[in-house]
This record gives C-alpha cells, sequence and structure tokens, in this order.
C-alpha cells in the first residue's frame, strides 16, 4: 500500500494517487514552472473575464433574470453578486475621483469668501495681526458671549490673530465662543469648525467622498429590507439582497456612463430625466422577471419603493453622510 501524502497546502493526509487533495483542492504535484506559473495565471484570469461578461450582459439587457438564476442555484457561470457589485463600485469612484478636484476647488472657494460674516459693531476695527498673543488674550474677555452662528461667528479678528500668533487651539475656541462647561460633542463641533475655517474649506469634498461608499454599504441593506416589506412571501433575506447587489450593480453602470459622458459633454436636463425614468422602469421589469409578480404589482410597487426610498432612505442618508464627514474632517 502506497504511502499517504501530506498536502503541502493544508497539510492534510490523502491518498498518493490523487491529483488534487480532496480537502482543499489544491493540485498535489509540487513542481512550479514558468509554465505552470503562467497558464495558472492566464486561466485564471480569462475565468474571470469570461464571468464578468456572462454576468454583464443579462444584466443589462435582463432586469432580474440574472438575479432569478443566482438564486436558483446556476451560480458558477457568473461573478458572485457582491463580488460584482464590489468590482463596478469601485469603477465608478475611480472615474468619480477626477471630478473630485474641481468640486474641491469651487467649495473652498465659496467657503473662503462667505463662509464667516464679519462683525458689525459700531466700534471701529484695528489689525491685530501684528498684536501679540497675551494682549489678544485680554480681548477674549468680550467673547465669553460670543456663539457660533450659521453664518460665521463674532470677534473674527481676534481669531485671525490668535491663528496668526500660533495660539493654542482652547484660546481659539474661546475666541469662537465655546464656553468652559462646554460638553464633549459641543466642543467636538467647535473644533470641527475651527479646523474647517483654518483649512479654508480644503479637504471637504475629499472627506465626503470617502464617506460615500461605507454609507453606500450601508443604504443597500435598507433597499433590500424595503424588497422585504413588499413581496414578503417571495424569498428570504438573502434572495432580497442578491437582487439589491445587481440591481445597484446597474445603478453604478449607469452612473459610470453618465460621469465618463459629462467629462465631454453637457447632459441636458431632458436626458438627466430619462435617464432616472428609464431606471424606475428597469427596476419594474427586474420586480416582475426574479418575483414573478403581475405587471401591474411590479409597477405599482416599483414606484411605491422608489419614492419611499427616495424621500426618506436617501435624504436621511446624505444627511448622516455629511454629519460623519463633518466629524471626520
Amino acid at each position: 500500500m502506497a504511502e499517504p501524502f501530506q498536502c503541502k497546502n493544508c497539510e492534510k493526509l490523502s491518498d498518493a494517487s490523487f491529483n488534487f487533495c480532496p480537502h482543499c483542492g489544491q493540485e498535489t504535484s509540487n513542481k512550479l514552472t514558468v509554465g505552470v506559473l503562467f497558464s495558472n495565471t492566464i486561466k485564471n484570469y480569462f475565468s474571470v473575464d469570461a464571468r464578468f461578461f456572462k454576468s454583464f450582459i443579462p444584466l443589462i439587457l435582463k432586469p432580474g433574470v440574472l438575479a432569478r438564476r443566482f438564486v436558483d442555484g446556476k451560480r458558477l457561470l457568473y461573478l458572485h453578486p457582491a463580488q460584482f457589485y464590489l468590482f463596478i463600485s469601485i469603477i465608478f469612484f475611480f472615474i468619480f475621483s477626477f471630478t473630485i478636484r474641481d468640486a474641491e476647488t469651487k467649495v473652498a472657494t465659496s467657503l473662503e469668501k462667505g463662509f464667516f460674516v464679519e462683525s458689525t459693531n459700531d466700534q471701529s476695527h484695528d489689525k491685530t495681526n501684528s498684536v501679540g498673543i497675551d494682549s489678544i488674550i485680554e480681548g477674549l474677555k468680550d467673547t465669553e458671549s460670543a456663539s457660533v452662528t450659521v453664518s460665521g461667528f463674532q470677534k473674527k479678528e481676534i481669531l485671525d490673530s490668535l491663528i496668526a500668533n500660533g495660539a493654542s487651539e482652547a484660546e481659539k475656541l474661546r475666541a469662537m465662543g465655546k464656553k468652559k462647561d462646554a460638553g464633549v460633542f459641543t466642543t467636538k463641533v467647535y473644533t470641527q469648525i475651527l479646523k474647517l475655517y483654518e483649512r479654508k474649506g480644503g479637504g471637504v469634498i475629499e472627506t465626503l467622498y470617502d464617506t460615500v461608499p461605507i454609507a453606500m454599504f450601508f443604504m443597500l441593506p435598507l433597499f433590500a429590507f424595503l424588497l422585504k416589506l413588499f413581496f414578503r412571501k417571495r424569498g428570504t433575506f438573502a434572495h432580497h439582497m442578491v437582487f439589491s447587489f445587481y440591481f445597484f450593480t446597474f445603478l453604478f453602470i449607469i452612473f459610470s456612463a453618465i460621469a465618463i459622458a459629462n467629462t465631454f459633454l453637457v447632459i441636458p436636463n431632458w436626458l438627466s430625466l430619462m435617464v432616472f425614468l428609464s431606471c424606475i422602469v428597469y427596476l419594474m421589469l427586474a420586480l416582475h422577471h426574479f418575483y414573478q409578480s403581475q405587471w401591474l404589482a411590479s409597477f405599482l410597487k416599483a414606484n411605491f419603493i422608489s419614492l419611499i426610498y427616495l424621500l426618506i432612505v436617501v435624504p436621511i442618508a446624505l444627511v448622516g453622510v455629511v454629519f460623519v464627514s463633518f466629524l471626520l474632517y
């Protein structure tokens, strides 16, 4: 009887006559040549590439069919829905990142021009940038009642002088009107506003951009939850997640195409509206094919789901993204 073979990968014993380990699937041959290396690389590349196009074409041309096939068990022929979503979303955010610089410049310029409003006291304002920190601190006595407002804060000249003279953060926060007994959250808000002021808005869009992918990952299960509410008896939550992954993948493909088109031409409003309506039509078709529902039911549910998601979930998510971005700035 032949000696048992120990797999180099999982280190478990198996029959020496096996070409592949029955435990982990690795080839039992220990020979690694240039030919084997490139052969496996090419096979893996074209295997993924083939599965991508086998998934991409049905996703675009046959709404809901790809998700239905995956749920029914035909899974090795297509990209996993989560893998497909991740791949397309990375492409989208890569394309979208090229627009960040222009947006960053515009936002920074707007904040620099109008984020803070000058104090409107009747007293004349002296130039204080050349005044020492000790003299400036004395001026803080008049700022105890100052408070941060939407348009800015009082005693801007004193704050500018503190910044120019390298004052501590605590002194600058006092100039903004933060009270000594302010809580942790209030202190954090003042600190973030100070950062925004000192940086003149620089990096705010980039921080917002970095937060969006995380928000999208949480928004997808919320969409699946809506599907669960409207199709309670049509599958498990995992089935609704599969549908959501593929539908959001389709949306990212459309958004990527729009982003690319925007770099070459200006898309008119009517065309943007048509694209938006086409996404709702796509959702209706996808619901019909995936859940085998009637056309009228698919039409009504597609519109209800879209309205609820756009009017409730998306606004709440946007507020959350802005708030988290502000705290992480």
